[in-house]
């Protein structure tokens, strides 16, 4: 395994933050540590950073132990949710200061830092000051600055949360193509799903400092290992069928029906562009189903749902 996260503890006083993670990680992947808030998934970037000690266990890069190794010697490179750029200095020595400590002649690091630019997209900026350019272009400066160090593992840490809806999806399709284009081990934490799904070749869902799953998108979500993974991932619909059996699916696994099925009213609905969402009640319990542009429910209305 291309860098393996083995029996990981940590504490800050009396909680304990990270509590015996094991994760192996494949050379070339993204693996995107998700969770909420608290559930340990910076504090594990972080470690493997080398930005905070473990309490106890190891972990291993490419063979490597590094767990006591400084972050400045370890072959990582971090893009921080502030991306952590220099205000007083231009986009292109902000790139070449990544280099800084690796030897290199001013000539040599400017000639690096300009390709990295390139790659980013943002030669024609290098002269400017942080303060001229976006948010979008702060996190590929920032992006660029990693990778001109050519590290074994890229960590990102909610890289997208300053960004805007737009530009967070721009900016995640730019983010799989430069790790494509590097074939770059990459370690990414959100809380985000949706962002999770669209980047992570694999996820690992953490909670309470512990290790809950892992797998690709498309197993999390549709099997999920407990119900806290379930509700996480998305939407999920409880509810007592007229047989009396607890019901527990997903939005998209129902649908309308003109006849049979499970009878329940529209208490409201949204229209959200290309579907519109119902909230309906069965019984005592109330779910949520979305409909297609050919179907039009108001207010009141008795419907059949079939699973």
């Amino acid at each position: 395994m291309y860098l393996e996260l083995k029996d990981i503890c940590k504490s800050f006083g009396q909680h304990t933050v990270v509590n015996h993670l094991n994760i192996p990680v494949q050379k070339g992947e993204i693996l995107c540590l998700l969770g909420a808030s608290g559930c340990g998934k910076t504090t594990t970037l972080k470690m493997i950073g080398g930005f905070l000690k473990a309490d106890s266990g190891s972990i291993c890069l490419d063979g490597q132990e590094i767990t006591g190794m400084p972050p400045e010697n370890r072959p990582v490179a971090t893009v921080f949710q502030s991306y952590a750029l220099f205000p007083h200095m231009t986009v292109l020595k902000n790139v070449m200061y990544g280099l800084k400590f690796q030897n290199y002649s001013k000539k040599e690091a400017r000639k690096m830092a300009m390709d990295y630019l390139d790659i980013v997209g943002l030669d024609d900026y290098a002269g400017a000051g942080v303060h001229e350019i976006s948010g979008g272009q702060r996190q590929r400066v920032a992006l660029a600055r990693a990778l001109v160090t050519k590290p074994k593992v890229l960590l990102l840490d909610e890289p997208l949360s300053n960004l805007d809806a737009k530009l967070r999806i721009k900016m995640r399709e730019e983010i799989k193509e430069i790790q494509k284009r590097f074939n770059i081990t990459t370690i990414f934490v959100t809380h985000d799903q949706e962002e999770a799904m669209a980047i992570a070749n694999r996820i690992a869902i953490m909670h309470g400092g512990k290790l809950i799953q892992t797998g690709k998108p498309e197993e999390v979500y549709r099997q999920p290992a407990d119900e806290y993974v379930m509700d996480f991932l998305g939407t999920v619909n409880t509810f007592t069928d007229p047989a009396g059996t607890k019901m527990r699916c997903r939005p998209e696994d129902m649908e309308f029906v003109s006849e049979g099925g499970i009878r329940g009213k529209v208490i409201r609905s949204e229209f959200l562009g290309f579907y519109r969402q119902y909230y309906i009640q069965i019984g005592e319990d109330q779910i949520i189903m979305r409909g297609g542009q050919q179907e039009e429910y108001r207010q009141g209305d008795i419907v059949n749902i079939r699973v």
